[in-house]
């Protein structure tokens, strides 16, 4: 069974603040280092459930954050920035099971480092009239292609905004939200013992679970300004309905996810010109 993995950063244990999420700092380079750690976790426990192939999407910031010669289990690595499907790049029909690896909360929840996609664009988003981080907007590409989403990691916010639209997944809460820019984290030894255990019991069955159920799947953005709305609006399926709100309807739900990811990359210029 090939397993299809995608990762992202803010969700990892021991993770708090930005300086470990990018740049090439030493902390950044520690946060990578603790990153790794939790994606092998996930790729040594998928294999020991029954996967034969993993392919790892890297999906935070630059998208080239892990040494790929040092993932486990040989798993292929998709790295690199402008990917036509963003964080869920690679994934097709020939795919066993989806794992979402070191999610973090929605924009507006009380989660460490929260933001949905891009914190200076946008301020909210529904998924079928019901307030989602980026594991319920990457989860419409798993239901398109009826591919399970069967694992959740991260904070204990990403945990239960993701559970609202993929009731059968297993989750690893690796920490509990303080603030902002604090947590309270399990030791890392102890969240990835977790989070190979889970993903381990997750794989096995995933083929007694179901594909997420999304339809319509229809996305509704609330972005900071009318700029940036605007020049959403010129993505095709891209709607504005108001001076700052859009909304996302494709032919099927991957053409719904291709319009949002779209106009997230097309109006990211204009969003770091907010002041």
């Amino acid at each position: 069974m090939k397993v299809f993995l995608s990762t992202d950063m803010e969700g990892t244990a021991g993770v708090v603040d930005w300086e470990q999420c990018v740049g090439d700092g030493p902390r950044a380079q520690a946060g990578r280092e603790l990153l790794l750690a939790e994606v092998n976790a996930a790729i040594e426990g998928a294999i020991d459930g029954g996967a034969t192939e993993v392919v790892v999407n890297d999906s935070h910031s630059v998208m080239f954050n892990l040494p790929p010669d040092r993932l486990a289990g040989r798993a292929s690595y998709i790295s690199g920035r402008h990917k036509p499907l963003y964080m869920m790049q690679g994934l097709d029909s020939s795919y066993g099971a989806v794992l979402f690896v070191s999610y973090h909360g929605s924009v507006g929840a009380a989660a460490g480092l929260s933001h949905t996609y891009n914190p200076r664009a946008v301020v909210e988003v529904r998924l079928n009239g019901l307030v989602t981080g980026e594991a319920g907007i990457n989860a419409l590409a798993a239901a398109h292609y009826r591919v399970p989403v069967v694992l959740v990691t991260g904070d204990s916010i990403a945990c239960e905004e993701a559970a609202v639209f993929l009731p059968g997944a297993h989750a690893v809460s690796v920490k509990d939200p303080v603030t902002r820019v604090a947590a309270h984290s399990m030791h890392p030894s102890c969240a990835r013992d977790a989070i190979r255990a889970t993903a381990r019991t997750a794989v096995a069955g995933a083929s007694g679970t179901s594909p997420p159920q999304l339809a319509p799947g229809v996305l509704e953005v609330m972005v900071r300004t009318t700029d940036i709305a605007e020049a959403a609006s010129w993505v095709r399926g891209v709607d504005r309905t108001g001076p700052r709100e859009l909304r996302i309807e494709g032919e099927d739900m991957l053409a719904t996810y291709r319009s949002f990811c779209a106009a997230i990359l097309l109006t990211r210029s204009i969003a770091e010109l907010v002041l």
